[in-house]
C-alpha cells in the first residue's frame, strides 16, 4: 500500500515507550514519526532516530490529558487510537463522542486491547455461535502483583476493571445497566488505605449477571480470568497455559507478572489492526462511544464503592454513528 503511516505518539511513559517499541520493531506499514511527553528528555530518548511527518496520532499519555489530544486530532482530521481510559470523567468523553459525531464520521479506536486477545477472541465467537446458549453470567478475576504507589481505592474500578467493563459488553453484546461493589476487608498486604481487593457486580440490560474480583496487590502474578456460564454449557479463559520449567529442585509453573507480558500478543494484534485500516482509510474497533459508556459505567462503580449502594447507570442517547454495542 505504499508509503508507510507517519504516528505521532503522545506520552513516553511505560505504555507509549512499548508501543513506540512495537512501531519501531514488530508493525509493519507504519513508523514513529513523533514522540511527545511532558518530560523532553524522556521524549527525545525514546524518539531518537525517527523520522518526521505525521499522518496518524497513538495517544498513551494519562487519561487527563486524552480529551484534548483528541480533539486536536479531530481538528486535524487525524485518525487515533487513545489508550483507556479514553476520557476518565463521562462529561468530557461525551464531548468527545459530541466532536465526532459532529464530524459526521468515525475517526477515533479506543485502546480496549482484550477484543483483540486469542482467548477472548475466542470466547467471542463461541457465544456469538450460540451453540452454549444464552450467557447468564460471567465470572471475572484481575489480579495484579502491586499497585503502583498513586493508586487509590477509585482506581480499582476506573483503571482496572475499566477492562472488564469494556469485556463484558463487548462479549455479551449488552450495557450494563447497574453496578454494586463491595468491600472485603484489605488485605494485609495492600498499601494504608487502599480498598483492596473489591467485589463489583453489574447487571446487564438483557439480565444477565457480571460479578470482578479485582485484586491489584496479590503479590505473586498478573492473572486475568473469564468463565462465561450459559444455558448450555461454560467456558473459561485465561488458565495461564504457561512454560512449565521442570529441575532437580521440582517443577515450576510461570506466572505473567506484567499486563505487557501477558497481553502482549494482543497489543500487537491491537496495533496491526489499527495502522492496517488507517492505511485503508477506515476506522475499526472499540469506538468512542465504547470509550464513553466505559466511563459512565466507571463513575457508576466508584459511587457505589463510596457508598456501599447499588447504583443505576444512565447513558446518554446514542448517536446514529455508533452501533448499539461495538461487535
Amino acid at each position: 500500500m505504499g508509503e508507510l503511516l507517519g504516528v505521532a505518539v503522545l506520552g513516553a511513559g511505560h505504555m507509549g515507550t512499548d508501543h513506540i517499541q512495537r512501531l519501531d520493531r514488530v508493525i509493519s506499514g507504519a513508523r514513529v514519526a513523533a514522540v511527545a511527553d511532558p518530560d523532553r528528555d524522556r521524549a527525545e530518548e525514546a524518539a531518537a532516530g525517527l523520522a518526521p511527518g505525521v499522518a496518524a496520532v497513538l495517544i498513551a499519555s494519562p487519561g487527563p490529558a486524552h480529551e484534548e489530544a483528541l480533539l486536536a486530532a479531530f481538528a486535524r482530521r487525524l485518525p487515533v487510537l487513545c489508550e483507556k481510559p479514553m476520557v476518565p470523567d463521562s462529561t468530557g468523553a461525551l464531548r468527545v463522542v459530541e466532536a465526532e459525531v459532529a464530524l459526521g464520521r468515525r475517526l477515533a479506536q479506543i485502546g480496549f486491547m482484550r477484543r483483540y486477545d486469542g482467548e477472548y477472541r475466542r470466547l467471542k465467537a463461541l457465544l456469538d455461535g450460540g451453540r452454549l446458549g444464552r450467557p447468564l453470567m460471567l465470572h471475572c478475576t484481575h489480579r495484579n502483583v502491586s499497585s503502583p504507589g498513586h493508586f487509590t481505592s477509585a482506581m480499582l474500578i476506573d483503571s482496572s476493571v475499566s477492562h472488564e467493563i469494556d469485556a463484558a459488553r463487548w462479549l455479551l453484546g449488552q450495557e450494563l445497566t447497574a453496578v454494586t461493589v463491595l468491600r472485603p476487608t484489605p488485605s494485609a498486604d495492600a498499601p494504608e488505605g487502599l480498598l483492596d481487593p473489591q467485589f463489583v457486580l453489574f447487571e446487564t440490560a438483557a439480565g444477565a449477571l457480571v460479578d470482578v474480583e479485582v485484586f491489584v496487590n496479590c503479590g505473586f502474578g498478573y492473572q486475568v480470568r473469564c468463565e462465561a456460564v450459559c444455558e448450555r454449557g461454560s467456558a473459561r479463559i485465561g488458565d495461564e497455559h504457561a512454560m512449565v520449567v521442570t529441575t532437580r529442585d521440582g517443577a515450576r509453573e510461570e506466572v505473567a507478572q506484567d499486563y505487557l507480558v501477558r497481553f502482549a500478543d494482543a497489543y500487537d494484534r491491537e496495533v496491526q489492526t489499527w495502522v492496517d485500516a488507517t492505511r485503508r482509510g477506515e476506522v475499526t474497533g472499540p469506538s468512542a462511544w465504547d470509550g464513553y459508556a466505559a466511563s459512565v459505567v466507571a463513575e457508576a462503580g466508584v459511587r457505589s464503592l463510596r457508598t456501599g449502594a447499588r447504583v443505576a447507570v444512565g447513558l446518554a442517547g446514542r448517536p446514529d454513528l455508533y452501533a448499539r454495542v461495538s461487535r
